[in-house]
């Protein structure tokens, strides 16, 4: 586990709103773990979550592709793999975000960075992590 610094979740809806936009704070988020202020942390679910994302029509002029598949590619390298080998399964109100805290207590996240808070703080297992959209996070670290 790293000491000083917040090992993140972030939400395939952060990464979206981090490259649709020039600013605001879901990019500042990807910045702070392209300068190795937060530490991402990515399972298959995720990852591949972030894969289709690439290949879909939700992008605006902000980025062009080549700019997103670099992000992803900066991403993995600044970010530690985390192989999640148990289901938890934290009957979240949709299934497919039962990924986000199974990967979060896998890997020690400290936080889940998301805009779907009201959701994803529905989890019966989030004892010791916290559930932050990114403005929230940017606030808790300054």
């Amino acid at each position: 586990m790293l000491s000083n610094m917040n090992i993140v979740v972030i939400d395939t809806n952060v990464f979206v709103a981090g490259l649709r936009s020039n600013g605001g704070a879901s990019r500042e988020i990807l910045r702070l773990a392209l300068t190795g202020k937060i530490k991402p942390i990515f399972g298959n679910a995720l990852w591949l979550e972030y894969e289709d994302l690439l290949g879909r029509d939700i992008w605006t002029n902000s980025t062009t592709d080549a700019e997103r598949k670099l992000m992803l590619s900066a991403l993995i390298k600044v970010g530690c793999w985390v192989t999640v080998y148990y289901g938890w399964r934290p009957n979240l109100p949709d299934e497919a975000d039962n990924h986000l805290i199974e990967l979060a207590i896998a890997g020690g996240a400290d936080v889940i960075i998301t805009h779907n808070i009201r959701d994803i703080n529905r989890g019966e297992l989030l004892s010791s992590i916290t559930v932050q959209s990114p403005a929230d996070y940017l606030e808790t670290i300054r």
